[in-house]
């Protein structure tokens, strides 16, 4: 039924991480049959019931499809935003920590910015068929990529970093192409990529980004486009470090052919520098190759400003504006100019914003290892905390008061972990919920590698 393929593991969690690795390694092809319930748990060992929670999960996700007596197959296309409902619904009083947004606080009041720009359009509305990128955005927007090193090259507009991403993807590659990317990672991202048609192939990644071992078994399995992210990674925190770009460097330049894609999602919060994949002593992309750079400003500057601005190479980018133009037509020009305001007028202390995330998250992080329990945090808002029993863990920080975001939404074949998001949380606080996860956590084994995959 499964070919060469056999998945394994022992609970639940193991069983769907193994289909999925599968899923993502090609190994299982769309539309295949799984072996039935009773069939498998017999096969590895298990009552029925794990694997019919495992089965319950890969649903959840999209990865398979149930047809009554038909039995389960994988889908062929799985649904959108699946990852998005695995989550705890949380008692009134339950601080919540699981949901990544920045703090309100460290937001820019938007009044002037949108304001100036909407005086600006009254004097001369923007017409059709006019520029679709505001003139002094891309030359801010390309002055910060130079500022960071990242390659020359034209400048778009997206509605965030996702819809830049989506669209990259969706002119270079067809339908059943691999995409290499981050295990643990942004969940959203996880989503796209089979909703695009696309496979999705893990990534292990540690504190300075994905292991250039990890990448190159990718590549030589087949992926056709590889999306790293540069600093504040959802959810793990990494930050790809000068070592680290050196050699993920050195691996694609044997791949001149496959897709880079780079997101700095985390511009405007990270003190942490840009270590650009496509830059470096070679320039844009050492043997060539498409390339884009992605940078949004929904982190800084609030997420309803719908605004990301990516360069890449001059075809990529002209494919992706000339798409652009046959559906929204273009990112509003009011945004855009909204955009120029807050990056002239200093409305954002970007520096105190950065320290303000890093004091927490450090301290945070510091206060797990004080009691035993290793977390990861390097850059941005989140702290990624590998566990053993993942929705135990969740449960008993809902019932100490303290909401967390389970580790399934944003893994395929990494361990177990939850993700604690740190914007709303006083320096004072810290303490008290770090003893929460330590007695969440337990006594046991800790994680102690770099690696989170």
């Amino acid at each position: 039924m499964l070919g060469e393929y056999r998945i394994s593991g022992g609970r639940a969690a193991e069983i769907s991480a193994s289909v999925e690795r599968g899923v993502g390694e090609g190994a299982l092809a769309p539309g295949q049959l799984l072996p039935p319930m009773r069939e498998l748990a017999a096969e590895l060992g298990v009552n029925p019931n794990t694997v019919a929670s495992a089965y319950r999960m890969l649903r959840e996700r999209g990865v398979i499809e149930t047809a009554g007596r038909r039995g389960s197959r994988i889908r062929a296309r799985p649904a959108v935003t699946a990852r998005e409902s695995i989550r705890a619904d949380l008692p009134e009083g339950v601080r919540d920590l699981s949901m990544g947004n920045p703090d309100p606080a460290l937001l820019p009041s938007l009044r002037d910015a949108l304001g100036w720009a909407v005086e600006r359009a009254d004097a001369r509305p923007v017409m059709y068929g006019e520029e679709t990128v505001e003139p002094e955005l891309a030359r801010l927007a390309r002055e910060g990529f130079d500022a960071a090193g990242v390659p020359d090259g034209p400048v778009a507009v997206a509605s965030g970093s996702l819809d830049a991403i989506e669209r990259v993807l969706a002119v270079h590659l067809k339908p059943g192409d691999t995409v290499a990317v981050e295990d643990p990672g942004w969940g959203a991202m996880l989503d796209l990529v089979p909703a695009l048609g696309l496979r999705a192939v893990p990534v292990a990644v540690d504190d300075e980004g994905p292991l250039p071992g990890e990448v190159e078994r990718a590549l030589r399995g087949g992926a056709r486009a590889v999306v790293v992210t540069s600093r504040a990674q959802n959810p793990t925190g990494a930050a790809v470090s000068a070592r680290r770009a050196a050699e993920l460097r050195e691996v694609l330049a044997g791949w001149p052919t496959v897709l880079l894609v780079e997101d700095d999602h985390g511009h405007g919060i990270v003190d942490l520098p840009v270590n650009a994949l496509s830059g470096g002593p070679a320039g844009a992309r050492a043997g060539g190759g498409p390339w884009v750079f992605v940078r949004s400003v929904s982190k800084g500057y609030g997420p309803d400003l719908r605004v990301a601005v990516l360069t890449g190479d001059a075809e990529t980018v002209d494919r992706v504006r000339g798409r652009q133009r046959l559906g929204p037509g273009w990112v509003s020009r009011l945004l855009q100019q909204a955009v120029v305001r807050l990056w002239t007028s200093g409305a954002v202390d970007t520096d105190a914003v950065a320290r303000s995330y890093g004091e927490r998250r450090d301290a945070l992080v510091a206060g797990l290892a004080e009691r035993g329990v290793r977390a990861y945090g390097r850059s941005g808002m989140n702290v990624w905390v590998p566990v053993a029993d993942e929705t135990g863990v969740v449960a008993r920080m809902l019932y100490a008061g303290w909401g967390v975001a389970p580790g399934a939404r944003f893994r395929m074949a990494a361990g177990a972990g939850v993700r604690l998001t740190v914007s709303s949380l006083g320096v004072e606080e810290i303490g008290v919920v770090a003893d929460a996860v330590a007695d969440a956590v337990g006594p046991g084994p800790r994680e102690e590698g770099r690696r989170y995959g």
